[in-house]
C-alpha cells in the first residue's frame, strides 16, 4: 500500500493535537502507516483500542478502520487515517470537562434522576451526556453550554445511549444534528425515531413499595409462560382499547 505524504494543512491540524492518547496514535500512524489494536494493547498498554480510535476521532480527524493479520495470524483491526478533506472543525481539543457548577445547574433544571429512565438517583451516580452526541456535532452548538442542550443519565442508560447511538447509520456516516434532535436518545418525552428505526421504547423502573405490583406482574407473566415485557405490553394494549 503506498502512502501519501499528509499536506502541510493536515499535518498541521495533526501536531495541533496535544492530550496524549489521542497524540500517541496520530504520532505511530504518521511513522508507520497505521496503529494495530494488538499495538495498542501490547506496546501502549490501551486496553481498550477503539476508544484510543475514538479519542482521535473526537479531535475531528478521520479514522478508517481495515483490517490486518495480527502476530498470531489471525485478522484484527487496525487504523489509519481517512480522507483529509473530511476533517471536521470545531472538534479541535475533544471532549472537555464538565465543572461542577453546570452539573449542579442540571440537577436544579430537571432534578436529581435519569432523563432516561426517570430514576431518581444521588447526583454522583449521574453522568453529564449531550443530548446530540459529541460525535455528530462536537461543540459547535453547545459552546453556550446551555443545560437544554445536555442531559444527565445513569450508568445504564449511557450504556445503552452509547451501544444504540455507536450501531446507527447518522453516527456513522450521516452525522445529521437535526436526525439527531428528533431521537428517543436525545428526548425521551418527544420523538420520532429510535436511531432511525421505527421504534417506541418504554423504560419502567419498580421502586420500594412498587416492587410488590413488579412481583405480581412477573408471577402472571411466568404463569402464562410469557416474557415479562411481552406481558406488560398486552396489558397496556388491553388498557388502551377501552
Amino acid at each position: 500500500m503506498v502512502r501519501r505524504k499528509p499536506s502541510k494543512e493536515f499535518l498541521a491540524r495533526l501536531k495541533a493535537v496535544r492530550s496524549k492518547r489521542p497524540r500517541t496514535v496520530i504520532e505511530h500512524i504518521l511513522k508507520h502507516g497505521f496503529i494495530t489494536t494488538e499495538q495498542l494493547k501490547s506496546k501502549y498498554g490501551y486496553n481498550h483500542p477503539p476508544r484510543a480510535a475514538r479519542d482521535v476521532r473526537e479531535q475531528g480527524i478521520p479514522v478508517e478502520t481495515f483490517t490486518v493479520k495480527g502476530s498470531d495470524g489471525r485478522k484484527i483491526a487496525a487504523y489509519r487515517f481517512g480522507d483529509p478533506s473530511a476533517v471536521r472543525r470545531g472538534f479541535l481539543g475533544g471532549r472537555r470537562v464538565f465543572p461542577k457548577a453546570f452539573k449542579i445547574a442540571l440537577v436544579e433544571s430537571n432534578g436529581s434522576r435519569c432523563h432516561v429512565c426517570f430514576h431518581a438517583h444521588e447526583e454522583r451516580y449521574l453522568q453529564i451526556d449531550h443530548r446530540i452526541p459529541y460525535e455528530v456535532a462536537g461543540d459547535l452548538e453547545f459552546n453556550a453550554r446551555d443545560v437544554d442542550s445536555f442531559m444527565l443519565l445513569c450508568g445504564s442508560c449511557n450504556r445503552a445511549k452509547s451501544w444504540s447511538c455507536e450501531h446507527c447509520r447518522n453516527w456513522t456516516e450521516l452525522k445529521s444534528a437535526k436526525t439527531c434532535g428528533t431521537c428517543y436518545w436525545a428526548s425521551p418525552g418527544s420523538y420520532s425515531h429510535i436511531a432511525m428505526q421505527d421504534a417506541r421504547r418504554l423504560d419502567l423502573v419498580w421502586l420500594g413499595d412498587e416492587t410488590r405490583t413488579y412481583d405480581q406482574l412477573k408471577s402472571v407473566a411466568d404463569a402464562s409462560s410469557e416474557p415479562m415485557p411481552e406481558y406488560v405490553k398486552k396489558v397496556l394494549r388491553r388498557l388502551a382499547s377501552k
